[in-house]
């Protein structure tokens, strides 16, 4: 297929990852903690891309490959709770600042791990993502507020592991079906996940009646669709560039909450949201 679909693919999964950060607030807001909406979102999304990979994979992996695509789930793990972990004391806008810093971890990496220089359509489209971040988030309206908070170092260590799992998801796994890759993917997810935060709202069936909704969505778009997506596209169009065009979360996170929450986006806000398309469009150029 042409890049540009495989392209148009990794944007996608990052335009799921948008709608995470509205309904994690919601799902705070209505009573729930990091426990509930990490280990329902990871349970849910796993019985979902199970289900696919059994309807439809016809090719079992090796060993090897089966342990590998599993461990990408450590870092995948890790995302989720860094960054629920920061929507906890951060706004939504801000903890997607620092997430978003993985689009220059991402380049950064792939110049180690290839021992290449990133071209310089990659450069310019890495400045107007990080400047029309920066505006989208609403620095210049709000006022920045630079004061140190634990919420800052979850949002970088949100970043950092997403990187990891951009890399590990675009080297590992090649040739393995896109479902069974995001089915292994999301059960190192889920393994790590409920060691690190035991589920306990398992066995309180009284809450369930709330949960469910939220891990459905959660599971859908947090779990079940990004490593499918990802499977499908990265291979195809590398760790540098993968990182710039999911930077389609930003925008993505700023609409929903503008058509969920109810919250107003400024005309400054809209620039940033233009800037990080330009910056999209500048860094695939080439491939499309």
């Amino acid at each position: 297929m042409h890049k540009g679909f495989y392209a148009f693919i990794v944007f996608s999964a990052g335009a799921c990852y948008g709608i995470l950060s509205t309904f994690v607030k919601t799902a705070y807001a209505a009573g729930l903690t990091l426990t509930d909406v990490s280990g329902m979102q990871c349970l849910f999304g796993m019985v979902f891309l199970w289900l696919s990979a059994i309807l439809t994979v016809r090719r079992i992996p090796s060993f090897f490959q089966i342990l590998s695509l599993a461990s990408i789930g450590i870092p995948m793990a890790l995302t989720t709770i860094f960054y629920y972990h920061s929507l906890e004391s951060l706004s939504a806008s801000l903890a997607v600042v620092f997430l978003f810093q993985s689009i220059w971890m991402g380049t950064a990496a792939e110049s180690l791990i290839f021992k290449k220089l990133p071209e310089k359509k990659q450069l310019l489209s890495i400045i107007l993502c990080l400047t029309g971040t920066l505006l989208s988030a609403g620095f210049l309206d709000k006022g920045a507020d630079f004061s140190f908070s634990s919420g800052m170092v979850w949002g970088l260590l949100s970043a950092l592991s997403y990187t990891a799992m951009m890399c590990s998801s675009s080297l590992l796994g090649k040739g393995v079906a896109p479902a069974l890759k995001g089915a292994l993917m999301s059960t190192g997810d889920t393994l790590l996940t409920f060691l690190l935060l035991p589920p306990v709202f398992l066995f309180d069936f009284s809450s369930w009646p709330l949960l469910l909704p939220y891990g459905f969505l959660l599971g859908i778009f947090g779990v079940a669709l990004p490593p499918f997506l990802l499977a499908w596209g990265m291979p195809h169009v590398g760790p540098g560039l993968g990182s710039v065009l999911a930077a389609s979360e930003l925008p993505v996170a700023l609409v929903m909450a503008l058509l969920v929450l109810g919250e107003s986006i400024t005309p400054i806000q809209w620039a940033g949201i233009f800037l990080i398309g330009a910056g999209i469009v500048a860094g695939n150029i080439k491939n499309s």
